[in-house]
């Protein structure tokens, strides 16, 4: 070989070598990171239209990294917002427990975007023969607790009707109401429409007396540290594809 082509197999190697390494690169290199992540809270009665909403937003909105809803007692959420907690948007179960979060500033102005009532939930055929709210008072009952939406309207409503129900247990979201009477722990519970017609196969409802009159309104707002993806979830929550899949749910309109 001579001087010359030693010269050029010397430059040419590493050249050569370099490049493969910059298409292998290009090759593998990950997608881009979105710009972009939606976080939403939720009382436990709005898992089934609140995930069927962020599942087409999703779709919608590739750009986004929609994280999985949580659901818990409004009471609760709230809490963990106010200790640190930051979601993109909440919704709660009623007013008043959104109200603690405006209080502190911790939320845009919220919205009504769905309404709910309360049932005695029974397990299906009714075998205690539960008829009214009377009832209650000697069957296993189980309520939620007072310091969550469901247990502040059912003591509203007991209180309408002048019933003094003992209760069996007293849980943390309506969710968990619903599901000791599905299990056969409890005889019946108080809890929304929402959740018998969600669980219809299992349970049946009895509307009790006054019932019109404790109407639970839910109220949506972004937090103040959300970002356009909050505002955008919020706008097909209160759309009118929001409120269809709502109303699919059992929710009545705002």
């Amino acid at each position: 070989m001579t001087s010359r082509r030693r010269r050029l197999a010397a430059v040419g190697v590493p050249a050569l070598v370099a490049g493969l390494l910059g298409l292998a690169g290009c090759g593998t290199a990950a997608a881009p990171e979105p710009a972009e992540s939606l976080t939403v809270y939720a009382a436990a009665s709005l898992a089934g239209p609140v995930s069927d909403l962020l599942a087409e937003y999703a779709t919608d909105h590739p750009e986004v990294s929609v994280e999985p809803a949580v659901f818990d007692g409004s009471s609760t959420l709230v809490t963990q917002i106010s200790e640190g907690a930051a979601p993109d948007v909440i919704v709660t179960a009623n007013e008043t427990t959104m109200a603690d979060l405006t209080a502190a500033g911790l939320v845009d102005q919220p919205h009504v975007v769905a309404t709910n009532s309360l049932v005695i939930a029974v397990p299906e055929g009714n075998p205690a023969g539960i008829a009214s709210l009377t009832d209650l008072a000697d069957v296993d009952t189980v309520l939620c607790a007072p310091q969550v939406p469901c247990g502040d309207a059912a003591a509203t409503l007991l209180q309408l009707n002048q019933v003094e129900v003992d209760p069996l247990s007293l849980e943390q979201n309506v969710t968990a109401a619903a599901e000791r009477v599905t299990s056969g722990a409890a005889d019946a519970a108080l809890v929304y429409a929402t959740d018998v017609a969600s669980r219809e196969d299992q349970l049946d409802a009895i509307v009790p007396e006054h019932a019109e009159e404790v109407v639970n309104r839910y109220p949506a707002a972004a937090l103040t540290t959300a970002g356009p993806a909050g505002a955008e979830f919020l706008e097909l929550l209160g759309s009118a594809r929001g409120t269809a899949v709502l109303a699919d749910y059992g929710f009545g309109s705002r």
